[in-house]
């Protein structure tokens, strides 16, 4: 068997590896896939582009096209998440008590406020300019701190922030806990966002193109597995306690909890949307974050989930 040596957060995130792993997809095309746990997906970007991983997910964000920029290069090869309607994971919430009080009723309300990212040059920066643009809202009209998701819903509970718009599960577990108020999902927003991607390294892409290919296969095959699951926004349908429990498993999340929040989507065929990178790209460029447009046409290749989607046929 070839060994493939993948990037792993064990999160919600990591949803179709694991199905892909837990489900015997990546041993029925003959590859032992060995995880490696790293704190975010920032970390995978120096060992990938070293060809000392094989496999990443990754956020298509500022700071990954600088590292390409910089010579650190690596290719995009499938989707990892987006938000299409009904599917909206990256979630507005806003302080309980701000809304119970009525400070907190519109978008425009938000004006002024401390409002939460991950990170400077996240793909959060583009979802949380289109909402205050929805309210006619410039970026800069609220105050921004710069938080983790999970620092994110200790911020709320102690009133360090107002607002965020967080991925799940923290949304949910924000709102369970009593200390947050849900207002509606990116997908009503800015749907279809291009939030996570899998990365191949240079490497595993163009000498080891046959085991590149066949995990794009296992992978495909486990994204089709999950899409079956979704019902109504949610891991509520075929295949869902099979996944729950995956879930429940390698994330040691409440499994009540993933079955309330609203789950991720992701294309089954794998292939990603290549405009709303160039979106987001723009965005960057126009905060000063990047200088330059990264050279897409050579980073983003879907020749992998191409190949997968015709050994395993059309999607019934």
């Amino acid at each position: 068997m070839d060994t493939v040596t993948v990037g792993a957060v064990n999160s919600v995130a990591d949803t179709p590896f694991l199905i892909a792993d837990r489900k015997g997809f990546f041993k029925e095309v003959n590859l032992d896939v060995k995880f490696q746990t790293f704190n975010s997906g920032a970390g995978m970007i120096a060992p990938i582009g070293a060809d000392q991983l094989d496999v990443a997910g990754g956020a298509p964000a500022a700071g990954l096209y600088n590292a390409i920029a910089q010579g650190i290069n690596m290719k995009i090869v499938a989707d990892r998440a987006t938000d299409p309607p009904g599917y909206g994971f990256n979630v507005l919430i806003v302080r309980k008590d701000l809304v119970t009080s009525g400070r907190f009723k519109t978008i425009a309300d938000l004006k002024g406020m401390k409002f939460a990212e991950p990170g400077k040059g996240s793909t959060s920066l583009a979802t949380t300019e289109r909402l205050l643009q929805k309210a006619g809202l410039k970026y800069d009209d609220v105050e921004h701190v710069f938080l983790g998701f999970p620092e994110q819903v200790v911020a709320l509970q102690n009133g360090s922030i107002d607002a965020t718009c967080v991925l799940e599960p923290w949304a949910t577990q924000a709102v369970k806990l009593g200390i947050a108020t849900r207002i509606y999902g990116a997908d009503s927003w800015y749907p279809s966002q291009q939030l996570a991607v899998v990365l191949y390294s240079v490497g595993f892409a163009t000498k080891r193109q046959d085991a590149a290919n066949r995990f794009m296969v296992a992978y495909v095959r486990a994204l089709r597995y999950y899409n079956d699951a979704l019902q109504s926004g949610h891991i509520a349908g075929k295949n869902a306690a099979d996944i729950i429990a995956i879930l429940a498993e390698v994330t040691k999340l409440d499994p009540q909890t993933l079955r309330e929040m609203t789950a991720a989507g992701v294309n089954p065929t794998g292939h990603i949307n290549e405009r709303s990178l160039r979106d987001d790209i723009a965005t960057f460029k126009a905060h000063g974050l990047i200088t330059a447009d990264p050279p897409l046409a050579t980073v983003v290749d879907m020749r992998f989930v191409d190949h997968a989607n015709s050994v395993l046929g059309p999607r019934h």
